[in-house]
C-alpha cells in the first residue's frame, strides 16, 4: 500500500500530459536547462571573482606591509 505501482505512475503521467500539454513538456524542460547552466555559469564566475580579488588584496597586503616595514626601519633609525 505505502508503494507505487507502475499503474499509478502511468496514471499520474496520462494527467500530467493531458493538463500541460506534449509540447510544453519539452519547452518547459529546455527552460529547466537553461537556468541551470545559467546557475553554473555565474557560480564559476563568482569563483573566479573570488579569486581574483584574493589575488589583488594579497598583493595589495604585501606592498602596504613592504611600505610599514620602511616606515618602522626609518623609525628606528
Amino acid at each position: 500500500m505505502g508503494t507505487f505501482s507502475i499503474w499509478h505512475w502511468i496514471i499520474v503521467l496520462v494527467v500530467v500530459l493531458l493538463l500541460f500539454g506534449a509540447g510544453k513538456i519539452p519547452r518547459l524542460m529546455g527552460d529547466v536547462a537553461k537556468g541551470v547552466k545559467a546557475f553554473k555559469k555565474g557560480m564559476a564566475d563568482d569563483d573566479d571573482d573570488g579569486d581574483k580579488k584574493i589575488e589583488e588584496s594579497g598583493s595589495t597586503n604585501a606592498s602596504t606591509s613592504a611600505a610599514d616595514k620602511k616606515k618602522d626601519e626609518s623609525v628606528r633609525s
